[in-house]
């Protein structure tokens, strides 16, 4: 019998960094039994510096610039956590978040790069846009593009990475009318040949921009620079580009770090003072060899780091890195030309961007053109095979221990203080009638806390379609094979996310029951009390009432474009979000528009939760161009992909539905949904007040069509021809 290698040592990457994201591909290729890899970054993309310059001037798109976590991580067979890192314990190994419980690790690698240092200059924070974090620059600045007509915008910072965005900037808004102003404390591209200088100042010229060096902000106002030599400054933007600062958690650690709070490392890239902690990139300084914060730098530490934490794993020798003391810089110059510059050689011209440009395309095609994997490369035969049955349950009595733990955070809302486990629980006092359901998933993400929440959610939404509140909860999960050490780790995650979906619903976490098995699954059996005279059933609709739908389609095919590495980790972010997100509101919208009928939809599609709404008594109408949809799926569907369960689906329902329409969103009908939206029968007097109980709680409210008496069992597509 083939089982999965049981985990037993957690190797966390913090950040996706260029060193970081080499270090996936290197162990994806070949990767170390027993050990799990977990990358945590705040977002989905994470930019190639090089390449950014470009994207600003509109020589490159978004996709040519980033590279996609998700997908790779997808690919390597890598747990991806979205979030950012607040505290680092290097005591208890634990990692802290602002909301999710703390993470823990066995080995930890850190390469979250750098932030200019705003806090130097009074005013700074308050009224600058930093370059660092890219993802949050990159958003700024295209929402500002259009308003940047006529403007007076600031740059500050006289080295390469100011220059670069200054004239990315000025060759961006050429014609627009802006004024460009790049503010340095000393002189331009300090450092750098007289002739990769003088190019840049030819370049600054030519594009119109106005150079002040010598010009250092002491401090900022509102639209105000006021510099060191008491001149006053006026700017309607302001861009800060300046030395690069450590992130504060990294000093507060206790880790030694450097006068300027980055990571101290060794000549192997590991802690001066922590041998289970790594770091690469801006974030740390190798204390025998300092080198300015450059992403070439980083490059070549991938391969080093690499090799360095699976020789931590597997108990062999680590390999010291010597960087290199001078490196070849290739300046952007706005337009598409470019400086090369090392030590006393400079060149300048159209044919260095192009020769840039290759190098930066072929490093980003790394990430893009991901080799295809071997499958069943990390099965082994283990010396017995796991049990089934009561023999299956987790060691112990983690679930219970897990809870306990988090009764801190969710005192009320989890396992009773003072009382163990018990085999059977006493439901929280009610009044009218209870209503119970039972929901199970496989696990549709990685992240333990976010498929933990998505789960509670996808459990609670039977509830709501049911006219139910919330009252108690009991969870059913089976944990993949591991080490107890960390299954602990996992059910503190798991528990957490799904407690903080159940806290928001005011339902109590009562306990439940854990097993082993060769993948996630998660369950929840809910009990709510009926809200209404009566319980909402998915029979009772009249003609002539509305069909609103809470929730975008396109789940299944959404992630099936994931799993096959087709999906944009942008697109896959937005769903996550609004998987996680309540729908309780979904519930007063029904009350409040005096609903005839209710039912959540997920594994049968639209169309198959519908005709069981319809039965063989009424008939429906559907406008399939008023359908909402999630980001990426029609794009998904146009490229023949399709969820396992869609097929299914199509066979089950596809007769009941007539007519021609937009052959994409037809396919919608039959996508299954985790998480999906209620759908709603309501008479038409009472959409609008259900339609703005939604949209005061952000839920959409898309009303797709209407019950008639016609055809019964049937759904015809209002846009048929």
């Amino acid at each position: 019998m083939l089982t999965p290698t049981e985990i037993t040592r957690d190797l966390v990457l913090v950040g996706g960094g260029h060193a970081h994201a080499l270090v996936l591909r290197m162990l994806a290729m070949n990767p170390v039994p027993g050990a799990r890899l977990t990358l945590v970054s705040p977002a989905s993309h994470t930019p190639y510096s090089g390449m950014l310059p470009g994207l600003v001037a509109g020589h490159y798109r978004f996709e040519d610039t980033h590279i996609d976590l998700a997908r790779l991580c997808q690919w390597a067979g890598v747990r991806f956590l979205r979030d950012a890192v607040t505290a680092l314990d290097p005591a208890r190994r634990e990692l802290h978040f602002a909301e999710r419980p703390p993470l823990g690790y066995d080995l930890l690698s850190l390469d979250i790069g750098s932030q200019p240092t705003l806090d130097v200059v009074p005013g700074a924070c308050e009224h600058a846009v930093p370059v660092k974090p890219v993802a949050e620059f990159w958003q700024r600045w295209q929402a500002g593009l259009a308003a940047h007509g006529g403007q007076r915008i600031a740059v500050v910072g006289g080295g390469a990475g100011g220059l670069e965005l200054a004239l990315a900037m000025a060759h961006a808004l050429a014609g627009s009318g802006a004024t460009l102003v790049l503010y340095c404390g000393g002189e331009l591209l300090p450092g750098y040949h007289r002739a990769a200088r003088a190019a840049a100042r030819d370049a600054i010229s030519r594009l119109g921009v106005t150079l002040e060096e010598g010009a250092r902000v002491a401090e900022v106002h509102a639209g105000e620079l006021s510099l060191e030599d008491g001149r006053r400054e006026r700017f309607d933007s302001l861009y800060w580009c300046t030395a690069a600062a450590a992130a504060p958690w990294v000093r507060a650690s206790g880790l030694a770090v450097d006068e300027r709070g980055f990571l101290a490392v060794d000549d192997t890239l590991r802690s001066v003072d922590d041998g289970r902690i790594f770091g690469a990139g801006d974030i740390a300084t190798q204390v025998n060899h300092p080198r300015p914060k450059a992403g070439v730098y980083a490059v070549r530490q991938g391969p080093v780091l690499a090799r360095n934490l699976r020789a931590s794993l597997t108990g062999v020798a680590l390999r010291e890195h010597r960087p290199q003391q001078r490196f070849l810089s290739l300046l952007s110059l706005g337009e598409q030309r470019a400086t090369a510059d090392r030590g006393p050689l400079s060149a300048t011209g159209h044919w260095v961007w192009r020769w840039k440009d290759r190098i930066d395309r072929s490093f980003m095609r790394r990430f893009s053109e991901l080799p295809r994997m071997q499958a069943g490369r990390e099965d082994t035969v283990p010396a017995q095979a796991p049990c089934g049955g009561c023999g299956a349950k987790v060691g112990g009595d983690p679930l219970a221990e897990a809870l306990a733990a988090l009764r801190a955070d969710f005192p009320d809302h989890c396992l009773p203080a003072g009382g163990a486990a018990e085999d059977a629980a006493a439901l929280p006092q009610a009044g009218g009638t209870l209503l119970q359901s039972l929901d199970t998933l496989r696990a549709l993400v990685d992240d333990p806390w976010l498929m933990g929440r998505i789960a509670a959610q996808h459990a609670l939404n039977d509830l709501y379609a049911s006219g139910a509140r919330p009252r108690a909860a009991l969870a059913a999960l089976t944990l993949p094979f591991a080490a107890a050490s960390v299954q602990a780790r996992d059910l503190r995650q798991v528990l957490a996310g799904a407690l903080a979906a159940f806290a928001e619903a005011d339902c109590v976490l009562l306990g439940g029951h854990s097993l082993q098995g060769p993948e996630w699954q998660l369950g929840f059996a809910v009990t709510g009390e009926v809200a209404t005279k009566d319980p909402l059933r998915k029979r009772g609709a009249q003609a002539g009432d509305a069909l609103l739908l809470t929730r975008p389609l396109g789940v299944g095919v959404l992630f099936a474009a994931h799993m096959q590495l087709a999906a944009d980790g942008r697109d896959i972010d937005r769903a996550l979000a609004l998987l996680g997100a309540s729908q309780a509101a979904a519930l007063d919208a029904a009350v409040a528009g005096g609903a005839h009928a209710a039912t959540d939809v997920t594994g049968f599609g639209l169309a198959g939760h519908l005709c069981e709404m319809l039965c063989d008594e009424l008939g429906a109408t559907l406008d399939l161009a008023a359908l909402p949809v999630l980001p990426g799926a029609e794009v998904a569907i146009a490229a023949g992909l399709r969820s396992t369960a869609a097929p299914a689906n199509l066979a089950a329902w596809g007769a009941r539905v007539l007519g021609a329409g937009d052959p994409v969103r037809q396919q919608l009908l039959f996508d299954p949904q985790t998480a999906g939206g209620l759908l709603l029968a309501l008479p038409p007097a009472g959409v609008p007040e259900a339609r703005r109980v939604l949209e005061a709680a952000k839920l959409g409210a898309a009303v797709i069509g209407e019950c008639v008496a016609a055809e019964p069992g049937m759904i015809r597509l209002a846009d048929a021809s």
